[in-house]
């Protein structure tokens, strides 16, 4: 209870502050008079006979506008239970001491939760006028009343009331006492704000010392340690080297708080000392205070100690590292063990800086071995341009190093110099760098400014090479995309060659906006391949279903679909397709779809969803529907149920009206939610029916507000 009424204290604090703050921009924006008059319509609604939820939002918008003349109607609130909080709130912010008069006044008759919400409203306040009393309260029966006495008193903080929260931390219940130090680690903070440093370190010395929880003596301890400023270094230690993990914590997180290259100098130090467990963390702590720190500790810190120190070193190099860092890092990316290594890199590839750039170039020339194809590595992801070094690299005897100059060259490479991956790819002076080679042309051509230049070259280089070769130079079209890639792809999509057709056909397929709608289409109507035809179909359909087109144009492409579907299965995509977007041009294809025997079925039921949809929307979809002769059918809904999870109502009877002659249910409302009932509201629920047909069992479920259309069964 006690840490849900501090918690609550903070929390109305920052209200209180926001609260005021809005109340001062407010009465500026509004002007006086106008500010007063919205008051006074304020206070109005709470002297009627309103509903609370009103009143509530009165009282909000008085922490705006308010003034004392608007407390004695807050302060008659303060005993009303529902209301007592929302009137708390804008006497916190009413500027004036007839806030504070009434909320003193409050106190002597007021007991429990409303007692304890005024006092915190006080501390909020922080009037000194209110200490005789709050002291009285610290010895009340009520531990939670006596504790949010204590926790005012240290809001208020002034002489007087630090001098009785001191005398009080020893004589105070167990129950109440953490209350007490939380209220005396408040007046040292004030004091230390205050200049008063050598006073605020006796009370927290005191709070250190006393018989209270280990939370508040870790605030004094931190509180302890900042006071003393450079005097509170061994302090600081201790709780470092503390084998109790809360005051190790809290001797972290006090050292990001301390200024200094002193503090810095022990914190290096101490990694070098502390535990594998523990030296990561100082580390981050170091690294946190960058300003400060000794780099040439960190550096020692990953040449040397245990691998997860040297790890951790390495992690936090990137934020405070410089060029000096480069020569001990490849060092380390060089050496046999590969999570060492790979540390290495990654803290070389995040060094920030000109100058390790300049370093890493410079060094190209002359490395051999391992290192080079480490700084080759670290070129491309950094993004240094060093072309001309990365073409030299090519012709390397070593494979390692012509693919880490290849991947380079994927992240690098600028337009002019595009013609240097593609012939790697088309014509590879290393069969075995293709692979590599194939990966950093698709990493180069994404990035291109101008695609249609880039798709231009990829066009071009496709004449004379390999089938295996043009798939891949296909699929890398496909990733830049724009005119010249679809209308190649399109061509290949149409190849006599099968593995070109298929990889241009599914490359088609997945196209990324619908100008490959045409494409598709045209390769539709015209291969003789059923899968092929297939194949584009689907990817047409996928885009009148993915991509937003006029109403029209949507629907005139769905009959294109259907008239060039030569398979019942394409067909019933297009039906599909075709309810997603009711109209009176979809509702025709579906009604002429039924003459198809192997479509009947679900033509008919896809046109009595768009014509539920439509309603009266669309002038002749009644007399469209009614040309559909289907024979009626006995629909009894067995059970039905509606909610989500254990949470069911039973809409049994509810849905029973609803049936007439036909699979498809209308409700009366345009929700689930209206037309049954919510069991459960702001949740997704569901509809689950059991039924027969034609005394056939079926069961079937529905998202919420789903067109009912109960399956046949089989």
């Amino acid at each position: 209870m006690m840490h849900k009424t501090r918690n609550f204290t903070r929390g109305v604090a920052f209200l209180a502050a926001y609260a005021l703050f809005a109340a001062t921009a407010a009465r500026a924006a509004d002007g006086p008079a106008t500010s007063k008059e919205k008051e006074q319509k304020l206070i109005e609604v709470l002297r009627q006979d309103a509903p609370a939820a009103d009143k509530a939002i009165a009282c909000k918008q008085l922490a705006v506008y308010g003034s004392p003349d608007a407390v004695p109607d807050l302060a008659r609130l303060l005993r009303d239970e529902q209301l007592a909080s929302w009137a708390r709130i804008a006497l916190e912010a009413i500027p004036g001491r007839a806030a504070d008069e009434a909320l003193r006044k409050s106190m002597d008759s007021l007991q429990g939760r409303l007692l304890i919400g005024t006092i915190n409203s006080i501390g909020v306040r922080r009037d000194a006028r209110a200490i005789d009393p709050l002291t009285r309260r610290l010895k009340d029966p009520d531990a939670d009343v006596a504790s949010a006495a204590a926790v005012a008193l240290g809001h208020i903080g002034n002489t007087e009331a630090t001098q009785t929260l001191r005398q009080s931390l020893a004589s105070a219940p167990a129950d109440v006492r953490t209350a007490v130090a939380e209220g005396c680690v408040l007046c040292a903070e004030r004091l230390l704000a205050d200049g008063q440093a050598a006073e605020a370190v006796k009370i927290y010395d005191e709070v250190r010392r006393a018989d209270v929880p280990k939370q508040r003596i870790l605030e004094a301890t931190r509180g302890a340690i900042l006071a003393r400023k450079s005097d509170g270094i061994p302090l600081l230690l201790e709780q470092l080297r503390s084998p109790d993990k809360a005051f190790f914590t809290i001797g972290l997180s006090t050292a990001r708080e301390f200024s200094g290259r002193d503090v810095s100098d022990v914190l290096a130090a101490e990694v070098t000392r502390a535990t594998p467990e523990r030296a990561p963390l100082l580390l981050l702590v170091l690294a946190d205070r960058n300003d400060t720190v000794e780099l040439p500790a960190v550096l020692q810190a990953v040449r040397s100690g245990p691998k997860q120190v040297r790890i951790a070193a390495m992690g936090v190099l990137p934020r405070l590292g410089d060029a000096s860092c480069v020569a001990t890092l490849m060092e380390t990316a060089l050496e046999s063990d590969a999570e060492l290594a790979q540390a290495a890199k990654t803290a070389l590839a995040g060094l920030p800086g000109e100058k390790v750039d300049a370093q890493i170039t410079a060094g190209l020339p002359f490395v051999q071995g391992k290192a080079l194809p480490i700084l080759l590595e670290l070129v491309g992801r950094r993004r240094i341009e060093a072309t001309p070094a990365l073409l030299k690299a090519l012709d390397h005897p070593d494979a390692e190093t012509r693919g880490a100059a290849l991947t380079a060259l994927g992240a690098t490479v600028g337009p002019k110099d595009l013609s240097v991956l593609i012939s790697q790819v088309v014509a590879p002076k290393h069969p075995g760098d293709t692979q590599v080679a194939q990966q950093a042309l698709h990493t180069a051509c994404v990035r291109m400014p101008d695609r249609e230049a880039c798709a231009g070259e990829l066009v071009a280089a496709l004449s004379g090479a390999s089938v295996p070769t043009q798939c891949d130079l296909l699929e890398t079209l496909g990733a830049v995309g724009g005119v010249k890639a679809l209308e190649r792809i399109g061509a290949a999509a149409k190849s006599s060659d099968s593995q070109i057709q298929d990889t241009a056909s599914s490359l088609l397929g997945k196209w990324m906006n619908v100008d490959a709608a045409p494409v598709l289409l045209d390769l539709a109507k015209t291969t003789a391949d059923e899968k092929y035809q297939a194949r584009a179909l689907r990817g047409y359909l996928r885009l009148v279903r993915q991509f937003s087109t006029p109403g029209a144009e949507r629907d005139a492409m769905c009959k294109k679909a259907f008239d060039a579907s030569k398979r019942a299965a394409e067909q019933k995509l297009v039906l599909e397709v075709l309810q997603l977007n009711p109209s009176l041009d979809t509702l025709k294809l579906a009604v002429k779809a039924i003459e198809v025997p192997e479509l009947k079925e679900d033509a008919a039921r896809v046109a009595m969803i768009i014509a539920q949809k439509l309603g009266d929307k669309a002038a002749g979809a009644k007399d469209l529907l009614a040309k559909v002769h289907l024979d009626p059918v006995k629909v009894e809904i067995v059970k039905a149920e509606y909610g989500v999870g254990t949470t069911q109502k039973d809409v049994t009877e509810a849905l029973q009206k609803q049936v007439r002659d036909l699979p498809l249910i209308s409700l009366p409302s345009s929700t689930y939610a209206a037309a049954f009932g919510d069991p459960l509201p702001g949740t997704s629920k569901q509809l689950k029916v059991q039924y027969r047909i034609n005394g056939k069992a079926g069961e079937a479920s529905f998202p919420d507000n789903a067109v009912i259309m109960l399956p046949t069964p089989k």
